[in-house]
């Protein structure tokens, strides 16, 4: 006979205007695996931030129209943002810095709420993903002039894969969620990692918010509901579609998606968010089990992801 289930250790802290939650199975390894954690975080954010000054990556517009050296592992990070811009065919795009400006996003999203913001200039459609000339062998990239990089979409996937990696190295099991980026290591605990799926991590779980279980992998969710503010007039979010340069067309509120990886996982459900209607087959095609939630909350699933469970009835 099997023992009572045992939770695994957790600890959560404020990251990058969302949350990091860190759960172990083994209780001894939480403040090593904390360490771990916190450690991965503040490398990738003085590697990648695009909110930091001196952070490699705005330090590399200085060189913009030249190749530039850069560290491994921004080398890894622009590795993985160019790797989803190819599998979502551009429609998650690192180069869309300049069209994320352009809607309102050029700080830190604490102090962007509750914000509402002129109309502005006309917005463009980003450059393109293909322009960026990186050569990972000798850890050198050239970003044509008046290209900004944001690899936002990307990024923050990456930190919860590699974190998570990392921790397992201990010997013990390692969950990293990073606001909707969810990455697993090491062995599950008991069951399986159990995850409340809806539009906000910040939220309690509701009591008609699925709960799934995976052993291995990832899942990412993507959603609209949450980093919104309003420019000249409308509501405006976070996901930008390259294309346009605008928020994509209403069709979605929020995608969820299990993959091998956060990165492929997160890249999934954020261009689901963008393609739109068309998203349930792409995801399909690809093998790709996800929850997309439409903006009047009629549920559809893809890939042998399990339905939502229909409300019983109240007397």
């Amino acid at each position: 006979m099997s023992g009572p289930r045992v939770a695994p250790s957790r600890v959560a802290f404020p990251i990058w205007g969302t949350t990091a939650l860190l759960l172990v199975t083994d209780e001894a390894a939480l403040p090593e695996a904390e360490r771990l954690l916190r450690t991965e975080l503040d490398r990738i954010d003085a590697a990648c931030s695009r909110f930091r000054a001196d952070s490699e990556l705005v330090r590399l517009t200085e060189q913009a129209g030249r190749a530039a050296s850069i560290s491994p592992l921004l080398t890894e990070i622009l590795q993985a943002a160019l790797r989803a811009a190819s599998a979502t065919n551009g429609l998650v795009d690192p180069t869309v810095g300049q069209a994320v400006i352009d809607l309102g996003y050029d700080r830190d999203y604490a102090a962007l709420r509750g914000r509402a913001l002129p109309e502005g200039e006309p917005l463009r459609p980003a450059p393109g993903w293909w322009r960026v000339q990186l050569d990972p062998d000798a850890g050198r990239v050239l970003v044509p002039r008046r290209i900004l990089l944001d690899v936002g979409a990307t990024g923050k996937a990456f930190a919860a894969d590699r974190a998570a990696a990392r921790i397992a190295t201990l010997g013990c099991g390692a969950l990293v969620s990073l606001g909707g980026d969810l990455a697993t290591a090491g062995p599950a605990p008991d069951g399986g990692w159990l995850i409340s799926v809806g539009d906000s991590h910040r939220a309690p779980a509701g009591a008609t918010d699925p709960v799934v279980s995976i052993t291995a992998g990832a899942l990412a969710t993507s959603s609209v509901t949450q980093r919104r503010w309003r420019r000249g007039g409308r509501q405006v979010h976070h996901i930008v579609d390259p294309r346009t340069g605008d928020v994509p067309a209403p069709v979605w509120r929020t995608v969820s998606v299990a993959a091998g990886s956060c990165v492929d996982a997160n890249a999934a459900a954020t261009a689901s968010i963008i393609r739109g209607r068309g998203a349930p087959r792409w995801l399909a095609n690809r093998g790709l089990p996800a929850r997309l939630v439409a903006h009047d909350g009629a549920v559809t699933t893809s890939a042998g992801w399990p339905s939502d469970p229909v409300p019983a009835e109240v007397a």
